[in-house]
């Protein structure tokens, strides 16, 4: 597992928005396609991509792609 591949995985759920202008310091809240359906489909790939159990509580309480995947990093190990 690593960032960039998280990342990939990440844009991959929006369908309007640049990929060149998510990265890994990116606010993802602040991303104007964000939504709570975005937020469930990210639960849903984490789930199927890195067997990661993730809740609500891990998205809001992250502000970064980062983050996201600095948790995620953190259960897969």
């Amino acid at each position: 597992m690593n960032l960039d591949q998280f990342i990939e995985n990440f844009v991959d759920l929006f369908d309007e928005t640049d990929p060149d202008t998510i990265q890994a310091t990116t606010h993802f809240k602040e991303v104007e396609e964000w939504s709570s359906l975005v937020a469930l489909s990210v639960i849903a790939m984490i789930d199927e991509e890195y067997d990661v159990e993730f809740r609500g509580d891990d998205i809001r309480s992250s502000n970064t792609v980062e983050d996201l995947y600095n948790i995620v990093k953190s259960r897969v190990e």
